[in-house]
């Protein structure tokens, strides 16, 4: 969905372990980890300070584009088209209304979020991941390494996948991705000041 957030590294809208947001919105919340196991109740308010709840409430607002208090498939699709994706599939559409477990209301949003943002990996572990590839420890990676591992090794990354994550993290003039920065919002859901 384009607003949860899976376990591991980067950014996968099929599911297998990584992390992806909305432009616009915040991503992974801090609190997001100390959520207790449980369903889509009130207590899933406690999971989040105010400020990341308003923060959700917002994304939901923009996302619930007929205004009825539900995220459906029609909503998605005009999302998506808000975001210049205008061929999205009936069935990727489908797919992601169904993850839910009944109407995607406020609630149901705000706990869909909590699960998903409770498999994230540790900072420290995805840093470990980017590290490898920076052999001379200045933070950086060059972005052409890291396309060329995401697509060709373990769970694979298409070419608009990794499009979508520079898109998000842009390389610098030199080709370089700032891992750090990166590794920070996958896990805490908002750039370092």
């Amino acid at each position: 969905m384009p607003w949860e957030v899976r376990q591991g590294v980067g950014a996968d809208p099929r599911g297998r372990g990584r992390c992806k947001a909305l432009s616009g919105t915040s991503q992974a919340p801090r609190r997001a980890r100390k959520r207790a196991e449980g369903t889509a109740s009130s207590n899933v308010f406690s999971m989040f300070d105010q400020s990341q709840i308003q923060e959700f409430k917002e994304a939901f607002t923009i996302m619930d584009q007929n205004r009825d208090g539900f995220i459906d498939k029609e909503d998605l699709r005009d999302t998506f088209a808000a975001l210049g994706r205008i061929n999205v599939k009936n069935e990727e559409l489908e797919a992601m209304v169904k993850e839910a477990p009944g109407p995607i209301n406020f609630t149901v949003f705000l706990t869909m979020f909590g699960e998903k943002l409770k498999g994230t990996d540790p900072e420290e572990t995805i840093l470990h991941a980017f590290k490898v590839f920076d052999t001379e420890g200045k933070g950086f990676v060059k972005a052409d390494v890291i396309k060329e591992k995401l697509m060709t090794q373990a769970d694979r990354f298409s070419e608009e996948e990794v499009k979508q994550m520079f898109a998000a993290f842009p390389p610098d003039v030199c080709g370089n991705l700032d891992y750090r920065n990166l590794c920070y919002v996958i896990t805490h859901g908002e750039e370092k000041d």
